[in-house]
C-alpha cells in the first residue's frame, strides 16, 4: 500500500438517494482525516447520515462525488471496480456489524477462520490462527458450538475475532454494541480500547450511545447529513468547526 499516516480521507463527500421522482440529499460534503492508530467514534440520532458515511468509506456505496482513500488508495476513481475495493475490504479492513452473519454450518471456529480461506490460507494454520483469537476475547471455550446457540454478548466477541483474523489494519464497527446489555457493550468496547493502545489497530465506530464517547480519542458528530461538530484528539478536519454543546 501507499505510505501515509492516515488510515482514511473522506473529501467533499457528497451521496443523495433517488426516492420516488425526488432526490434526497444524505450527506452534503463530509471532509476529514482519520490519522493511523486513532480511536473515532462517529455519532448522531438515527437518520442523520451515519450508515451511509460508513458505507461510503467502506466502498459499499459510491459518492455522487467526492473521494475516500483507505491507506492512500482513492478508492472510486474510474478503473476501481467492486472486485477491488472488496479486495481492499478483505485485506486491511476489519468489519463488525451490529447483526452479525454467520455461515450456519459452520462452528464457531470455522466461521472465524473463514476469511483466511478467502486468501489462500490453508485450513489448518486459519484454524490455528482462530483459536487463538478466540481465547484473546474470552471465546475458547464455545469454539464447536454453534453461533446461533451463543448470547449477543458472546456472538460480537466471536465477530471481532473474526474481524481481526486478517491481522487488518483499521477496525471498523457499525453500532456493535446496539443489540448488548450495558455489561457486555462494556466488555466489547474494553476489547476495542485494548486493541488500539496495545495492538496499535484504528477504530472506526460508528453509535448512537453517548455512553461510550468517552473512551474515543477523536469524535465526529452527523446532524443532517454534515459535520456538526468534532472532538480534536488527533483528528484534523479541513476547517475549524465547534464541539457541538
Amino acid at each position: 500500500m501507499t505510505k501515509t499516516n492516515d488510515a482514511i480521507t473522506v473529501e467533499n463527500v457528497f451521496k443523495s438517494f433517488k426516492v420516488g421522482e425526488q432526490d434526497v440529499s444524505v450527506l452534503k460534503g463530509i471532509s476529514f482525516k482519520i490519522p493511523g492508530e486513532d480511536f473515532l467514534i462517529i455519532y448522531g440520532p438515527s437518520g442523520c447520515g451515519k450508515s451511509t458515511l460508513l458505507h461510503t468509506m467502506l466502498g459499499l456505496e459510491p459518492p455522487n462525488s467526492g473521494k475516500v482513500h483507505i491507506l492512500g488508495r482513492e478508492i472510486y476513481t474510474e478503473g476501481k471496480d467492486e472486485d477491488y475495493r472488496a479486495e481492499i475490504r478483505k485485506r486491511y479492513v476489519g468489519m463488525i456489524y451490529q447483526q452479525a452473519n454467520w455461515i450456519k454450518a459452520f462452528s464457531v471456529i470455522k466461521n472465524v477462520a473463514f476469511p483466511l480461506s478467502l486468501v489462500g490460507i490453508p485450513e489448518d494454520i486459519a484454524l490455528r490462527k482462530a483459536e487463538e483469537l478466540l481465547e484473546r476475547v474470552g471465546m475458547a471455550n464455545w469454539k464447536y458450538y454453534s453461533c446461533s446457540e451463543l448470547s449477543s454478548g458472546q456472538q460480537q466477541k466471536v465477530s471481532l475475532a473474526r474481524a481481526l483474523i486478517t491481522n487488518p489494519e483499521i477496525i471498523i464497527a457499525d453500532e456493535p454494541t446496539g443489540n448488548l446489555d450495558f455489561e457486555s457493550g462494556q466488555e466489547l468496547i474494553q476489547i476495542l480500547v485494548k486493541l488500539n493502545k496495545e495492538d496499535h489497530k484504528t477504530i472506526v465506530m460508528v453509535t448512537h450511545d453517548l455512553e461510550y464517547i468517552r473512551y474515543a480519542k477523536s469524535t465526529i458528530h452527523i446532524f443532517d447529513g454534515k459535520i456538526s461538530g468534532v472532538k480534536p484528539g488527533d483528528l484534523r478536519l479541513k476547517k475549524n468547526i465547534p464541539i457541538p454543546e
